[in-house]
Protein backbone atom coordinates (compact mmCIF):
# COMPACT_ATOMS: atom_id res chain seq x y z
CA UNK A 1 0.00 0.00 0.00
CA UNK A 2 2.90 2.37 0.64
CA UNK A 3 3.58 2.59 -3.09
CA UNK A 4 0.16 4.21 -3.57
CA UNK A 5 0.64 6.82 -0.84
CA UNK A 6 1.32 10.31 -2.09
CA UNK A 7 4.45 12.04 -0.84
CA UNK A 8 3.69 14.44 2.01
CA UNK A 9 5.32 17.91 1.94
CA UNK A 10 5.56 17.87 5.74
CA UNK A 11 7.76 14.79 5.54
CA UNK A 12 5.47 13.10 8.08
CA UNK A 13 4.92 9.46 7.21
CA UNK A 14 1.16 8.73 7.51
CA UNK A 15 1.89 5.28 8.86
CA UNK A 16 3.98 6.89 11.60
CA UNK A 17 1.04 9.14 12.47
CA UNK A 18 -1.31 6.19 12.85
CA UNK A 19 1.25 4.15 14.80
CA UNK A 20 2.06 7.14 17.02
CA UNK A 21 -1.57 7.80 17.87
CA UNK A 22 -2.00 4.15 18.71
CA UNK A 23 0.97 4.20 21.07
CA UNK A 24 -0.28 7.40 22.74
CA UNK A 25 -3.67 5.83 23.47
CA UNK A 26 -2.09 2.62 24.73
CA UNK A 27 0.30 4.57 26.97
CA UNK A 28 -2.80 5.91 28.70
CA UNK A 29 -4.28 2.45 29.15
CA UNK A 30 -6.78 2.77 26.29
CA UNK A 31 -6.83 -0.37 24.14
CA UNK A 32 -6.75 0.38 20.41
CA UNK A 33 -7.46 -1.60 17.29
CA UNK A 34 -6.95 -0.40 13.73
CA UNK A 35 -9.16 -1.22 10.75
CA UNK A 36 -7.57 -0.58 7.35
CA UNK A 37 -9.31 -0.15 4.01
CA UNK A 38 -7.82 0.85 0.68
CA UNK A 39 -8.54 4.55 1.39
CA UNK A 40 -8.50 4.98 5.18
CA UNK A 41 -7.45 3.84 8.63
CA UNK A 42 -9.93 3.73 11.50
CA UNK A 43 -8.60 3.74 15.06
CA UNK A 44 -11.03 2.24 17.54
CA UNK A 45 -10.05 3.69 20.92
CA UNK A 46 -12.34 3.39 23.91
CA UNK A 47 -15.78 4.83 23.16
CA UNK A 48 -14.64 6.61 20.00
CA UNK A 49 -13.50 5.91 16.45
CA UNK A 50 -11.08 8.13 14.51
CA UNK A 51 -11.14 7.84 10.72
CA UNK A 52 -7.98 9.05 8.96
CA UNK A 53 -7.90 9.24 5.19
CA UNK A 54 -4.87 7.79 3.45
CA UNK A 55 -2.92 10.21 1.22
CA UNK A 56 -3.81 8.20 -1.88
CA UNK A 57 -4.67 9.14 -5.43
CA UNK A 58 -6.92 6.90 -7.53
CA UNK A 59 -8.91 7.59 -10.64
CA UNK A 60 -12.03 8.21 -8.56
CA UNK A 61 -10.54 10.21 -5.65
CA UNK A 62 -7.58 12.37 -4.66
CA UNK A 63 -6.61 12.50 -0.98
CA UNK A 64 -3.02 13.40 -1.89
CA UNK A 65 -2.73 16.66 0.06
CA UNK A 66 -3.39 17.53 3.69
CA UNK A 67 -5.81 20.25 2.62
CA UNK A 68 -7.77 17.76 0.48
CA UNK A 69 -8.04 15.34 3.40
CA UNK A 70 -9.30 18.11 5.69
CA UNK A 71 -11.85 19.17 3.12
CA UNK A 72 -13.12 15.62 2.56
CA UNK A 73 -13.31 14.96 6.31
CA UNK A 74 -15.55 18.00 6.64
CA UNK A 75 -17.62 16.90 3.68
CA UNK A 76 -18.03 13.41 5.15
CA UNK A 77 -19.16 15.00 8.42
CA UNK A 78 -21.73 17.18 6.64
CA UNK A 79 -23.16 14.36 4.56
CA UNK A 80 -23.44 11.79 7.32
CA UNK A 81 -24.99 14.11 9.87
CA UNK A 82 -28.04 14.18 7.62
CA UNK A 83 -29.00 10.61 8.60
CA UNK A 84 -26.80 9.81 11.63
CA UNK A 85 -26.13 13.10 13.44
CA UNK A 86 -25.62 11.35 16.79
CA UNK A 87 -22.82 9.18 15.39
CA UNK A 88 -20.57 11.91 13.92
CA UNK A 89 -18.83 14.21 16.41
CA UNK A 90 -16.50 16.42 14.36
CA UNK A 91 -13.24 16.85 12.46
CA UNK A 92 -10.20 16.97 14.75
CA UNK A 93 -6.61 17.91 13.82
CA UNK A 94 -3.67 15.63 14.58
CA UNK A 95 -0.72 17.72 15.76
CA UNK A 96 2.98 17.01 15.99
CA UNK A 97 4.34 17.06 19.53
CA UNK A 98 7.83 16.48 20.98
CA UNK A 99 6.86 12.89 21.67
CA UNK A 100 3.96 11.21 19.88
CA UNK A 101 1.35 12.86 17.65
CA UNK A 102 -1.77 13.92 19.52
CA UNK A 103 -5.35 15.15 19.12
CA UNK A 104 -4.70 18.55 20.63
CA UNK A 105 -1.79 20.72 21.64
CA UNK A 106 -0.21 23.61 19.81
CA UNK A 107 2.11 21.85 17.39
CA UNK A 108 1.73 21.95 13.60
CA UNK A 109 -1.16 20.00 12.07
CA UNK A 110 0.11 16.85 10.37
CA UNK A 111 -3.21 15.12 9.73
CA UNK A 112 -6.99 15.31 10.20
CA UNK A 113 -9.38 12.71 11.57
CA UNK A 114 -13.14 12.35 11.58
CA UNK A 115 -14.15 11.62 15.17
CA UNK A 116 -17.16 9.38 15.69
CA UNK A 117 -18.87 7.51 18.47
CA UNK A 118 -17.92 3.86 18.31
CA UNK A 119 -20.66 1.57 17.01
CA UNK A 120 -22.26 -0.88 19.43
CA UNK A 121 -21.27 -4.54 18.91
CA UNK A 122 -23.05 -6.25 16.01
CA UNK A 123 -24.82 -3.01 15.02
CA UNK A 124 -24.40 -3.40 11.26
CA UNK A 125 -27.47 -4.57 9.37
CA UNK A 126 -25.33 -7.21 7.65
CA UNK A 127 -24.39 -8.62 11.06
CA UNK A 128 -27.96 -8.44 12.31
CA UNK A 129 -29.18 -10.24 9.20
CA UNK A 130 -26.61 -13.00 9.63
CA UNK A 131 -27.84 -13.53 13.20
CA UNK A 132 -31.51 -13.43 12.21
CA UNK A 133 -32.08 -10.22 14.17
CA UNK A 134 -32.83 -7.65 11.46
CA UNK A 135 -36.35 -6.44 12.19
CA UNK A 136 -38.68 -5.82 9.27
CA UNK A 137 -40.70 -3.12 11.04
CA UNK A 138 -37.54 -1.18 11.88
CA UNK A 139 -36.41 -1.47 8.25
CA UNK A 140 -39.79 -0.23 7.05
CA UNK A 141 -39.52 2.75 9.40
CA UNK A 142 -36.10 3.52 7.91
CA UNK A 143 -37.56 3.26 4.39
CA UNK A 144 -40.18 5.86 5.31
CA UNK A 145 -37.44 8.06 6.76
CA UNK A 146 -35.39 7.59 3.59
CA UNK A 147 -38.36 8.80 1.55
CA UNK A 148 -38.55 11.96 3.69
CA UNK A 149 -34.78 12.38 3.41
CA UNK A 150 -34.99 12.19 -0.38
CA UNK A 151 -37.66 14.90 -0.38
CA UNK A 152 -35.57 17.19 1.83
CA UNK A 153 -32.14 16.99 0.15
CA UNK A 154 -31.47 19.25 -2.86
CA UNK A 155 -32.27 18.21 -6.42
CA UNK A 156 -29.53 18.15 -9.05
CA UNK A 157 -28.94 21.59 -10.63
CA UNK A 158 -29.91 21.73 -14.31
CA UNK A 159 -26.36 22.61 -15.39
CA UNK A 160 -24.97 19.26 -14.18
CA UNK A 161 -25.04 15.88 -15.91
CA UNK A 162 -25.80 13.88 -12.77
CA UNK A 163 -28.51 11.30 -13.34
CA UNK A 164 -28.80 11.82 -17.10
CA UNK A 165 -29.30 8.73 -19.28
CA UNK A 166 -25.74 9.13 -20.56
CA UNK A 167 -24.37 9.20 -17.02
CA UNK A 168 -26.43 6.17 -15.98
CA UNK A 169 -25.17 4.21 -19.00
CA UNK A 170 -21.59 5.33 -18.39
CA UNK A 171 -21.71 4.28 -14.73
CA UNK A 172 -22.86 0.79 -15.72
CA UNK A 173 -20.26 0.50 -18.46
CA UNK A 174 -17.45 1.47 -16.09
CA UNK A 175 -18.59 -1.00 -13.44
CA UNK A 176 -18.69 -3.83 -15.98
CA UNK A 177 -15.35 -2.76 -17.50
CA UNK A 178 -13.78 -2.97 -14.04
CA UNK A 179 -15.40 -6.31 -13.25
CA UNK A 180 -14.73 -8.21 -16.47
CA UNK A 181 -10.90 -8.44 -16.20
CA UNK A 182 -11.22 -9.75 -12.65
CA UNK A 183 -13.79 -12.41 -13.53
CA UNK A 184 -13.22 -15.99 -14.73
CA UNK A 185 -13.77 -16.53 -18.48
CA UNK A 186 -17.32 -17.82 -18.07
CA UNK A 187 -18.30 -14.77 -16.07
CA UNK A 188 -16.74 -12.41 -18.60
CA UNK A 189 -19.35 -13.54 -21.09
CA UNK A 190 -22.03 -12.75 -18.52
CA UNK A 191 -20.53 -9.25 -18.21
CA UNK A 192 -20.72 -8.84 -21.99
CA UNK A 193 -24.37 -9.92 -22.01
CA UNK A 194 -25.18 -7.52 -19.20
CA UNK A 195 -23.39 -4.76 -21.08
CA UNK A 196 -25.72 -5.24 -24.04
CA UNK A 197 -28.69 -5.40 -21.67
CA UNK A 198 -27.72 -2.07 -20.06
CA UNK A 199 -27.30 -0.43 -23.45
CA UNK A 200 -30.77 -1.55 -24.56
CA UNK A 201 -32.52 -0.75 -21.27
CA UNK A 202 -31.02 2.72 -20.87
CA UNK A 203 -31.94 3.51 -24.46
CA UNK A 204 -35.52 2.39 -23.85
CA UNK A 205 -35.75 4.24 -20.55
CA UNK A 206 -33.91 7.39 -21.64
CA UNK A 207 -37.07 9.54 -21.87
CA UNK A 208 -38.17 8.27 -18.47
CA UNK A 209 -34.78 8.90 -16.86
CA UNK A 210 -34.64 12.39 -18.33
CA UNK A 211 -38.19 13.16 -17.19
CA UNK A 212 -37.42 12.03 -13.66
CA UNK A 213 -34.34 14.25 -13.57
CA UNK A 214 -36.40 17.20 -14.83
CA UNK A 215 -38.99 16.47 -12.13
CA UNK A 216 -36.33 16.65 -9.40
CA UNK A 217 -35.92 12.93 -8.75
CA UNK A 218 -32.10 13.12 -9.05
CA UNK A 219 -30.95 14.27 -5.62
CA UNK A 220 -27.97 14.35 -3.28
CA UNK A 221 -28.60 10.97 -1.70
CA UNK A 222 -26.50 8.53 0.30
CA UNK A 223 -24.84 6.81 -2.66
CA UNK A 224 -23.61 3.63 -0.94
CA UNK A 225 -26.64 2.18 0.80
CA UNK A 226 -25.66 -1.49 1.16
CA UNK A 227 -26.09 -3.55 4.33
CA UNK A 228 -22.59 -2.83 5.68
CA UNK A 229 -23.46 0.88 5.71
CA UNK A 230 -26.80 0.43 7.48
CA UNK A 231 -26.85 0.07 11.25
CA UNK A 232 -29.24 -0.63 14.09
CA UNK A 233 -28.70 1.51 17.18
CA UNK A 234 -30.79 3.48 19.66
CA UNK A 235 -33.82 1.42 18.70
CA UNK A 236 -33.84 2.34 15.02
CA UNK A 237 -32.26 1.63 11.66
CA UNK A 238 -30.20 4.35 10.01
CA UNK A 239 -27.37 4.71 7.50
CA UNK A 240 -23.84 6.04 7.70
CA UNK A 241 -20.64 6.27 5.60
CA UNK A 242 -22.06 8.29 2.71
CA UNK A 243 -19.84 8.74 -0.33
CA UNK A 244 -17.98 12.03 0.13
CA UNK A 245 -15.17 11.78 -2.41
CA UNK A 246 -17.16 11.81 -5.67
CA UNK A 247 -20.38 13.82 -5.92
CA UNK A 248 -21.46 11.93 -9.05
CA UNK A 249 -21.82 8.77 -6.95
CA UNK A 250 -24.34 10.34 -4.56
CA UNK A 251 -26.20 12.78 -6.88
CA UNK A 252 -28.36 10.00 -8.27
CA UNK A 253 -31.95 9.02 -8.96
CA UNK A 254 -33.69 8.34 -5.66
CA UNK A 255 -34.59 4.85 -6.93
CA UNK A 256 -30.88 4.23 -7.50
CA UNK A 257 -30.31 5.01 -3.81
CA UNK A 258 -33.19 2.84 -2.58
CA UNK A 259 -32.29 0.11 -5.07
CA UNK A 260 -28.91 -0.54 -3.46
CA UNK A 261 -30.53 -1.50 -0.15
CA UNK A 262 -33.21 -3.58 -1.87
CA UNK A 263 -30.64 -5.38 -4.01
CA UNK A 264 -28.45 -6.29 -1.05
CA UNK A 265 -31.43 -7.70 0.84
CA UNK A 266 -32.33 -9.76 -2.24
CA UNK A 267 -28.72 -10.95 -2.50
CA UNK A 268 -28.95 -12.24 1.06
CA UNK A 269 -32.12 -14.16 0.28
CA UNK A 270 -34.54 -11.79 2.03
CA UNK A 271 -37.12 -10.93 -0.58
CA UNK A 272 -39.60 -10.31 2.23
CA UNK A 273 -37.46 -7.55 3.74
CA UNK A 274 -36.58 -6.07 0.34
CA UNK A 275 -40.20 -5.70 -0.73
CA UNK A 276 -41.24 -4.60 2.74
CA UNK A 277 -38.75 -1.75 2.30
CA UNK A 278 -40.13 -0.93 -1.14
CA UNK A 279 -43.71 -0.99 0.16
CA UNK A 280 -42.93 1.42 2.99
CA UNK A 281 -40.92 3.73 0.73
CA UNK A 282 -43.66 3.94 -1.90
CA UNK A 283 -46.32 4.50 0.73
CA UNK A 284 -44.36 7.45 2.11
CA UNK A 285 -43.08 8.92 -1.17
CA UNK A 286 -45.79 8.09 -3.70
CA UNK A 287 -43.01 7.64 -6.27
CA UNK A 288 -44.69 4.84 -8.21
CA UNK A 289 -43.25 6.35 -11.39
CA UNK A 290 -39.87 5.11 -10.13
CA UNK A 291 -40.95 1.49 -10.63
CA UNK A 292 -40.10 1.82 -14.31
CA UNK A 293 -36.42 2.50 -13.58
CA UNK A 294 -36.05 0.44 -10.40
CA UNK A 295 -35.19 -2.86 -12.17
CA UNK A 296 -32.41 -1.06 -14.08
CA UNK A 297 -30.90 0.21 -10.85
CA UNK A 298 -31.26 -3.13 -9.09
CA UNK A 299 -29.15 -4.77 -11.80
CA UNK A 300 -26.64 -1.92 -11.74
CA UNK A 301 -26.22 -2.15 -7.98
CA UNK A 302 -25.68 -5.91 -8.15
CA UNK A 303 -22.88 -5.30 -10.68
CA UNK A 304 -21.35 -2.62 -8.45
CA UNK A 305 -21.34 -4.97 -5.48
CA UNK A 306 -19.83 -7.73 -7.63
CA UNK A 307 -17.04 -5.32 -8.58
CA UNK A 308 -16.39 -4.38 -4.93
CA UNK A 309 -16.06 -8.04 -3.95
CA UNK A 310 -13.88 -8.81 -6.97
CA UNK A 311 -11.51 -5.96 -6.07
CA UNK A 312 -11.29 -7.20 -2.50
CA UNK A 313 -10.52 -10.70 -3.69
CA UNK A 314 -7.84 -9.43 -6.09
CA UNK A 315 -6.25 -7.52 -3.22
CA UNK A 316 -6.39 -10.66 -1.05
CA UNK A 317 -8.60 -8.91 1.49
CA UNK A 318 -10.19 -11.64 3.61
CA UNK A 319 -13.94 -11.83 3.50
CA UNK A 320 -16.84 -14.10 4.29
CA UNK A 321 -20.35 -14.53 3.00
CA UNK A 322 -21.32 -13.53 -0.54
CA UNK A 323 -18.86 -13.37 -3.42
CA UNK A 324 -18.54 -11.42 -6.65
CA UNK A 325 -19.99 -14.43 -8.49
CA UNK A 326 -23.05 -14.39 -6.23
CA UNK A 327 -23.78 -10.76 -7.04
CA UNK A 328 -23.15 -11.30 -10.74
CA UNK A 329 -25.64 -14.18 -10.81
CA UNK A 330 -28.14 -11.96 -9.01
CA UNK A 331 -27.63 -9.26 -11.65
CA UNK A 332 -28.44 -11.81 -14.34
CA UNK A 333 -31.63 -12.89 -12.55
CA UNK A 334 -32.74 -9.31 -11.96
CA UNK A 335 -32.23 -8.53 -15.65
CA UNK A 336 -34.90 -11.07 -16.59
CA UNK A 337 -38.36 -9.67 -17.44
CA UNK A 338 -40.78 -9.24 -14.55
CA UNK A 339 -43.90 -11.35 -14.01
CA UNK A 340 -46.73 -8.87 -13.85
CA UNK A 341 -50.05 -10.04 -12.39
CA UNK A 342 -52.92 -8.24 -10.68
CA UNK A 343 -54.70 -9.03 -7.43
CA UNK A 344 -57.43 -6.87 -5.93
CA UNK A 345 -58.77 -7.35 -2.43
CA UNK A 346 -62.43 -7.45 -1.48
CA UNK A 347 -63.94 -7.02 1.95
CA UNK A 348 -65.35 -4.63 4.52
CA UNK A 349 -63.23 -2.58 6.94
CA UNK A 350 -61.61 -4.88 9.48
CA UNK A 351 -61.72 -7.90 7.17
CA UNK A 352 -57.92 -8.26 7.29
CA UNK A 353 -57.21 -7.17 3.71
CA UNK A 354 -54.17 -5.08 4.58
CA UNK A 355 -52.53 -7.75 6.72
CA UNK A 356 -52.97 -10.49 4.11
CA UNK A 357 -51.82 -8.16 1.33
CA UNK A 358 -48.69 -7.27 3.31
CA UNK A 359 -47.76 -10.92 3.77
CA UNK A 360 -48.42 -11.69 0.12
CA UNK A 361 -46.38 -8.78 -1.24
CA UNK A 362 -43.36 -9.82 0.84
CA UNK A 363 -43.61 -13.42 -0.33
CA UNK A 364 -44.35 -12.61 -3.99
CA UNK A 365 -42.13 -9.56 -4.46
CA UNK A 366 -45.12 -7.39 -5.31
CA UNK A 367 -46.09 -3.73 -5.24
CA UNK A 368 -49.04 -2.78 -3.05
CA UNK A 369 -51.45 0.12 -3.59
CA UNK A 370 -53.55 1.05 -0.56
CA UNK A 371 -56.80 2.94 -0.96
CA UNK A 372 -56.47 4.32 2.58
CA UNK A 373 -53.13 5.89 1.64
CA UNK A 374 -54.00 7.10 -1.86
CA UNK A 375 -57.31 8.55 -0.65
CA UNK A 376 -55.37 10.82 1.71
CA UNK A 377 -52.63 11.54 -0.83
CA UNK A 378 -55.30 12.90 -3.20
CA UNK A 379 -56.38 15.21 -0.39
CA UNK A 380 -52.80 16.37 0.14
CA UNK A 381 -52.42 14.48 3.41
CA UNK A 382 -49.76 12.04 4.65
CA UNK A 383 -50.79 8.45 5.32
CA UNK A 384 -51.27 8.80 9.09
CA UNK A 385 -52.84 12.25 9.07
CA UNK A 386 -56.27 12.92 10.60
CA UNK A 387 -58.44 13.58 7.57
CA UNK A 388 -61.49 15.00 9.37
CA UNK A 389 -60.47 18.58 8.57
CA UNK A 390 -60.49 17.68 4.87
CA UNK A 391 -64.08 16.46 4.98
CA UNK A 392 -65.53 12.98 4.54
CA UNK A 393 -63.00 11.12 2.39
CA UNK A 394 -65.31 8.09 2.26
CA UNK A 395 -68.09 9.94 0.40
CA UNK A 396 -68.95 8.70 -3.09
CA UNK A 397 -67.13 11.44 -5.02
CA UNK A 398 -63.90 10.96 -3.03
CA UNK A 399 -64.15 7.18 -3.45
CA UNK A 400 -64.57 7.49 -7.21
CA UNK A 401 -61.42 9.62 -7.43
CA UNK A 402 -59.54 7.17 -5.21
CA UNK A 403 -60.45 4.15 -7.33
CA UNK A 404 -59.57 6.01 -10.52
CA UNK A 405 -56.14 6.75 -9.07
CA UNK A 406 -55.68 3.12 -8.00
CA UNK A 407 -56.49 1.97 -11.53
CA UNK A 408 -54.00 4.43 -13.02
CA UNK A 409 -51.20 3.45 -10.63
CA UNK A 410 -51.89 -0.26 -11.01
CA UNK A 411 -51.62 -0.03 -14.78
CA UNK A 412 -48.34 1.84 -14.52
CA UNK A 413 -46.84 -0.68 -12.09
CA UNK A 414 -47.99 -3.62 -14.23
CA UNK A 415 -46.40 -2.07 -17.30
CA UNK A 416 -43.18 -1.78 -15.30
CA UNK A 417 -43.29 -5.58 -14.88
CA UNK A 418 -44.29 -5.91 -11.21
CA UNK A 419 -46.95 -8.08 -9.59
CA UNK A 420 -49.49 -5.67 -8.11
CA UNK A 421 -51.84 -5.96 -5.14
CA UNK A 422 -54.54 -3.31 -4.86
CA UNK A 423 -55.58 -3.16 -1.21
CA UNK A 424 -59.06 -1.64 -1.18
CA UNK A 425 -62.62 -2.67 -0.28
CA UNK A 426 -63.85 -3.04 -3.90
CA UNK A 427 -67.43 -3.32 -2.64
CA UNK A 428 -68.96 -2.17 -5.94
CA UNK A 429 -69.09 -4.54 -8.88
CA UNK A 430 -68.16 -1.75 -11.29
CA UNK A 431 -64.95 -1.09 -9.35
CA UNK A 432 -63.94 -4.73 -9.62
CA UNK A 433 -64.86 -4.91 -13.27
CA UNK A 434 -62.63 -1.96 -14.16
CA UNK A 435 -59.65 -3.76 -12.63
CA UNK A 436 -60.51 -7.01 -14.42
CA UNK A 437 -60.75 -5.06 -17.68
CA UNK A 438 -57.38 -3.47 -16.98
CA UNK A 439 -55.78 -6.91 -16.56
CA UNK A 440 -57.42 -8.06 -19.78
CA UNK A 441 -56.10 -5.06 -21.72
CA UNK A 442 -52.58 -5.59 -20.39
CA UNK A 443 -52.81 -9.37 -20.77
CA UNK A 444 -51.81 -10.15 -17.19
CA UNK A 445 -53.34 -12.71 -14.81
CA UNK A 446 -56.11 -11.42 -12.55
CA UNK A 447 -57.62 -12.53 -9.25
CA UNK A 448 -59.84 -11.20 -6.47
CA UNK A 449 -58.79 -11.84 -2.87
CA UNK A 450 -62.03 -12.10 -0.90
CA UNK A 451 -61.29 -11.58 2.83
CA UNK A 452 -64.05 -12.77 5.13
CA UNK A 453 -64.70 -12.72 8.86
CA UNK A 454 -67.88 -12.57 10.99
CA UNK A 455 -69.40 -9.11 11.35
CA UNK A 456 -68.82 -9.13 15.10
CA UNK A 457 -65.09 -9.72 14.46
CA UNK A 458 -65.02 -6.79 12.01
CA UNK A 459 -66.57 -4.48 14.61
CA UNK A 460 -64.05 -5.57 17.23
CA UNK A 461 -61.09 -5.13 14.87
CA UNK A 462 -62.25 -1.65 13.81
CA UNK A 463 -62.67 -0.62 17.46
CA UNK A 464 -59.17 -1.86 18.34
CA UNK A 465 -57.63 -0.17 15.31
CA UNK A 466 -59.27 3.15 16.13
CA UNK A 467 -58.10 2.94 19.73
CA UNK A 468 -54.54 2.01 18.81
CA UNK A 469 -54.05 4.55 16.01
CA UNK A 470 -50.96 4.35 13.80
CA UNK A 471 -52.83 3.07 10.72
CA UNK A 472 -53.79 4.87 7.54
CA UNK A 473 -57.36 3.57 7.71
CA UNK A 474 -59.83 5.83 9.51
CA UNK A 475 -62.90 3.69 8.89
CA UNK A 476 -64.81 3.51 12.18
CA UNK A 477 -67.85 1.43 13.09
CA UNK A 478 -70.20 3.94 11.48
CA UNK A 479 -68.30 3.68 8.20
CA UNK A 480 -68.32 -0.11 8.52
CA UNK A 481 -72.12 -0.16 8.87
CA UNK A 482 -72.60 2.27 6.00
CA UNK A 483 -70.34 0.30 3.66
CA UNK A 484 -71.91 -3.02 4.64
CA UNK A 485 -75.26 -1.65 3.46
CA UNK A 486 -73.75 -0.59 0.12
CA UNK A 487 -71.79 -3.75 -0.65
CA UNK A 488 -72.55 -5.60 -3.87
CA UNK A 489 -71.61 -9.26 -3.31
CA UNK A 490 -69.40 -11.12 -5.76
CA UNK A 491 -71.51 -12.64 -8.51
CA UNK A 492 -71.14 -16.05 -10.07
CA UNK A 493 -68.91 -14.83 -12.90
CA UNK A 494 -66.57 -13.09 -10.43
CA UNK A 495 -66.29 -16.23 -8.32
CA UNK A 496 -64.24 -17.76 -11.14
CA UNK A 497 -61.50 -15.22 -10.36
CA UNK A 498 -61.86 -15.27 -6.59
CA UNK A 499 -59.50 -16.55 -3.89
CA UNK A 500 -61.42 -16.67 -0.61
CA UNK A 501 -59.72 -16.58 2.79
CA UNK A 502 -61.17 -16.60 6.28
CA UNK A 503 -59.09 -14.10 8.22
CA UNK A 504 -60.39 -15.31 11.58
CA UNK A 505 -58.61 -18.60 10.90
CA UNK A 506 -54.90 -19.44 10.36
CA UNK A 507 -53.72 -18.30 6.91
CA UNK A 508 -52.15 -20.85 4.56
CA UNK A 509 -49.94 -18.24 2.89
CA UNK A 510 -47.93 -20.54 0.61
CA UNK A 511 -51.09 -22.12 -0.76
CA UNK A 512 -52.71 -18.72 -1.27
CA UNK A 513 -49.65 -17.46 -3.15
CA UNK A 514 -49.70 -20.56 -5.35
CA UNK A 515 -53.35 -19.98 -6.20
CA UNK A 516 -52.62 -16.36 -7.16
CA UNK A 517 -49.67 -17.38 -9.31
CA UNK A 518 -51.90 -19.95 -11.06
CA UNK A 519 -54.52 -17.31 -11.95
CA UNK A 520 -55.37 -16.86 -15.62
CA UNK A 521 -55.45 -13.86 -17.91
CA UNK A 522 -59.06 -12.66 -18.28
CA UNK A 523 -60.58 -12.25 -21.69
CA UNK A 524 -61.08 -8.72 -22.92
CA UNK A 525 -64.63 -7.53 -23.39
CA UNK A 526 -65.77 -7.26 -27.03
CA UNK A 527 -64.58 -4.00 -28.53
CA UNK A 528 -62.14 -3.27 -25.71
CA UNK A 529 -59.19 -1.04 -26.56
CA UNK A 530 -55.77 -2.62 -27.01
CA UNK A 531 -53.17 -2.04 -24.26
Amino acid sequence: MLSKLAAQPSGCDPLDVVAGLRRRFESRGVPVSVIETHISWVLLAGAFAYKIKKPVRFGFLDFGTLEARRRFCEEELRLNRRLAAWLYIGVVPVRATPGLPAFGGSGPVVEYALKMHRLPPHALASERLERGRLDGEQLAAFARRLARFHEEVPAAPPDTDWGTPETVRGDAERALAGLAPLAPPAEREACAVLGRWFEARVAALAPHLAARRAAGRVREGHGDLHLDNVLVARGEVTAFDCIEFDPALRWIDTMNDLGYLMMDLLAHGRRDLAYGVLDAYLEASGDFDGLHVLPLFLVYRAVVRALVHALRSAAHVPGAGLTAADYLRLAQRLAEPGTARLLVTHGLPGAGKTQVARQLLERAGAVRLRSDVERKRLAGLPALADSRAAGDLYRAQASDATYARLELLAGDALRAGFPVIVDAAFLQRAQRERMRALAARLQVPFAILDCQAPLAVLHERVRRRQAAGGDASEADEAVLERLAALEQPLDEAERAWTLTVRTDEPLALAALLGRWQAAAVPRAAPGAAAP
